[in-house]
């Protein structure tokens, strides 16, 4: 058997570094992710006058439940989305203060309208400074009496979260109708998270009432990511080994450890208990069709392993990884046809036939998936390499490192 010890959830921190940042009194948060995407995080905060402490394994947020200290501040947030979405949604609950948001070339082109749209109709004044409903944008922040919205959140979760996280900030509550909503098991994340620093929402159906009254400071132990761990549970999948992962058994919060269940219905054994997960397989994978609406950020992770199986696999449902750091769908299609593998796409799924795979260099469009992803392929197929290998920081910095000390194991 293999323990895996996988970094801190993306997720989880970035909602974390909000909730604590609102907070009454000083948080601290235990195994954060470090990594490209976190630490612009945690840079934005600092930039608007948050004091945020870092030692090795614990962060230290001093919350401002009244809003950032900066009364004017220019944000860069890199790649990340939760920075690019969650961080203009803090500071525009604030009493005053003029703030800019830019981002990179890549998240500049990820949608943003649901969002600002939400934000203005609580009187909000913000501004798109190039493209309509992306970033660059201008916020000048005068407080949020609070109401009643509507949201579509089909294109991304985020949306609903970040409007959610604001709620106990604005003064009288929100209450937000959600027409669709797209990966709803982050949205379970949020309110547990919430609960955890103090606010509890309630929930009727589609309609979610958050009350005011601000967070609480507290101490919060983050996850590993079940996003990074798909990787190595598939590779066990793979490669006849068993995998256990520490820190993510039955209670996890996140959504995507349900990626196991797929495996299993491909034929791999999977046992949980409330400290841990583990995977393992003959090696012999059956195909399936699968919705994955739920958990689309492991898609990937399947298309890359599904040339293996006995049979086609069909993801169904993943219409929004078309606008995530890449078109995922179609960059999986692209790279799995580079390898001789029959695919078929539609507007939101993929059809993979099984094959022998052959050495490639993958074109990862910049996106750390698509690397990590392939990375499982590249186990049975020698030769694999990567036009931009070092995008990985953006979750993983040590990744190659990782899965190249498992693929040494399993050569044994």
């Amino acid at each position: 058997m293999t323990v895996i010890h996988v970094p801190g959830s993306k997720s989880v921190t970035a909602r974390a570094l909000f909730l604590a940042a609102a907070a009454d009194g000083i948080s601290t948060l235990v195994r954060p992710l470090s990594s490209d995407d976190t630490e612009g995080f945690a840079e934005g905060l600092g930039r608007l006058g948050y004091d945020v402490a870092k030692e090795a394994d614990r962060w230290h947020i001093e919350g401002r439940p009244a809003g950032p200290a900066a009364t004017e501040a220019d944000v860069y947030c890199r790649d990340g989305a939760t920075t690019a979405r969650f961080l203009p949604t803090l500071v525009a609950a604030a009493a005053s203060g003029t703030y800019r948001f830019d981002a990179s070339a890549q998240m500049r082109r990820r949608p943003l309208a649901p969002l600002t749209e939400a934000l203005r109709t609580l009187g909000v004044e913000l501004h798109h400074e190039a493209a309509q409903g992306h970033h660059p944008l201008r916020i000048a922040a005068s407080g949020i009496k609070g109401g009643e919205l509507t949201l579509d959140a089909g294109e991304s979760s985020q949306y609903l979260t970040a409007l959610l996280m604001l709620g106990p900030l604005t003064a009288e509550g929100l209450r937000i109708t959600v027409t669709d909503l797209v990966s709803a098991p982050y949205i379970e994340i949020t309110l547990a998270m919430m609960r955890s620093f103090g606010v509890e929402v309630t929930r009727d159906g589609n309609v979610f009432t958050v009350p005011p009254g601000g967070y609480r400071a507290t101490s919060y132990a983050v996850e590993p990511d079940a996003s990074t761990a798909s990787y190595f549970f598939a590779a066990a999948a793979l490669t006849s080994h068993e995998v256990t992962v520490p820190g993510l058994g039955k209670d996890a919060l996140q959504g995507d450890l349900r990626f196991v269940d797929v495996l299993r219905r491909m034929g791999a054994e999977v046992r949980s208990t409330q400290e841990a997960t583990t995977v393992r397989s003959s090696g012999t994978l059956s195909g399936l069709t699968v919705n994955m609406r739920d958990i689309s950020d492991t898609m990937p992770t399947l298309a890359a392993l599904a040339p293996f199986a006995s049979g086609p696999v069909r993801i169904e449902d993943v219409g929004n990884t078309r606008v995530k750091e890449c078109d995922r769908l179609e960059a999986c299609a692209e790279n799995l046809r580079r390898m001789g593998i029959t695919v078929r796409t539609g507007p939101d799924w993929i059809e993979i036939h099984p094959g022998t795979p052959r050495p490639t260099e993958i074109a990862t469009h910049g996106d750390h998936r698509i690397v990590m992803s392939f990375a499982v392929a590249g186990l049975r197929v020698p030769g694999i390499t990567y036009d931009d290998p070092g995008c990985v920081r953006k979750t993983f910095p040590r990744f190659h490192e990782a899965f190249a000390g498992f693929a040494e194991l399993t050569n044994r």
